[in-house]
């Protein structure tokens, strides 16, 4: 284990990154990458989860990278320590392995605020400079954030484990013809997702979900929803017809994911990331596809580097749907949100767990019954 003075104390100082990685040649790259960053200082390396703790125990630290796959103790067993004990942001590094995917997913669940997937060939300034912002957001989590994500977690130590119990519903609340519900998140999002979609009702609108990940990732992240949610889960397939209470991430398969309504029903359609896109999916590609039927649409940012989804949003709140954003306070990264409220898309902007059932809500058709407690549906 290695370490490195502190950075002076100034008005702007460099946030301390704690690199955790048995790989000698992925710490020296990730010091070189994270260290040509001026907000960035790396203070320390460790080869292993021991080594990390003993560090911890003795400096302080901003944020930690933090590998997956580690002998001994893995990364996700150190995480899950961690959390309970101190907890702190961290980003997990992994393969793009089946394994190392939902291992991945189980490290957002459980409290990481990120997760980025080890460079396996040649890298450019993108990849570097990505690398660097997720790092510096992660260090900038707020401790509020950090422990209400935990709070919303606790349950989650076990990969089959819901991370949020579901809410209860009695008769089955009618819902608009045609409605639909589209959400788009990034960093943060897995936690996020996992605190909104067990608030929707299970015969509810169809939900399509813009999630900012790899695509091996979203296979596990779609496996683990599906595994814990009442709702139908998949991953989105081109001319799919979507159904009541089917809940659908769009798929990591260098496409974008649109929207198309056609006799009453509707469908999915994959277009090309021509011009490439900084983000593929799209949040905006999803949410501008869906315009022209936006007065069926409830959609939602929420937590995530970037302004993907404002103009998309934005687009949709001017032809007439319901449209939310996550506030600051309840936000890992309060980027595309802000970017949303920004430009005057967000009609209401609320804390994380308010989205679902507002998102629920805005969807079910009242009219006054003979019984004030009954709820009719117009067909």
């Amino acid at each position: 284990m290695t370490h490195t003075t502190d950075a002076p104390i100034g008005h702007d100082v460099p946030k301390k990154v704690l690199i955790v990685d048995d790989s000698r040649v992925m710490r020296s790259w990730l010091r070189a990458v994270l260290s040509a960053d001026r907000r960035l200082n790396v203070v320390g390396e460790a080869c292993n989860a021991i080594e990390a703790r003993d560090y911890l125990k003795a400096h302080a630290a901003d944020v930690l990278t933090l590998d997956i796959e580690m002998p001994g103790m893995s990364g996700l067993d150190f995480l899950t320590r961690l959390m309970r004990a101190r907890p702190m942001p961290v980003v997990m590094m992994s393969s793009l392995t089946a394994a190392g995917s939902d291992a991945a997913i189980q490290a957002l669940s459980r409290g990481a605020i990120d997760c980025m997937v080890k460079p396996s060939s040649a890298y450019g300034e993108e990849l570097t400079q990505d690398i660097c912002e997720r790092v510096y957001h992660a260090a900038c989590t707020r401790p509020s954030q950090l422990q209400m994500r935990l709070k919303s977690n606790a349950g989650s130590a076990a990969p089959e484990e819901a991370v949020t119990t579901p809410a209860s519903f009695g008769v089955r609340e009618p819902c608009r013809r045609g409605a639909i519900i589209l959400l788009g998140a990034s960093t943060g999002g897995v936690a996020a997702l996992e605190t909104v979609l067990p608030m929707l009702h299970p015969d509810g609108p169809p939900v399509v979900v813009v999630q900012h990940m790899p695509g091996n990732f979203l296979c596990s992240f779609s496996e683990r929803l599906n595994r814990q949610l009442r709702q139908n889960v998949y991953l989105a397939r081109e001319g799919h017809a979507l159904h009541r209470g089917d809940i659908v991430l769009a798929p990591g398969n260098g496409k974008h994911t649109e929207l198309r309504r056609k006799g009453g029903r509707w469908f999915f359609q994959f277009v090309p990331n021509d011009p490439p896109a900084l983000h593929c999916p799209a949040v905006d590609v999803l949410f501008s596809s869906a315009v022209p039927e936006a007065k069926n649409v409830s959609a939602a940012l929420l937590t995530g580097l970037g302004r993907d989804g404002a103009e998309g949003l934005l687009k949709l709140s001017q032809a007439g749907a319901k449209t939310f954003g996550q506030n600051q306070d309840t936000c890992v990264v309060y980027g595309m949100p802000r970017a949303a409220k920004a430009l005057g898309a967000v009609q209401e902007e609320v804390s994380l767990e308010c989205i679902g059932p507002m998102l629920r809500d805005s969807r079910i058709v009242t009219r006054r019954p003979h019984n004030p407690s009954d709820t009719v549906a117009i067909r």
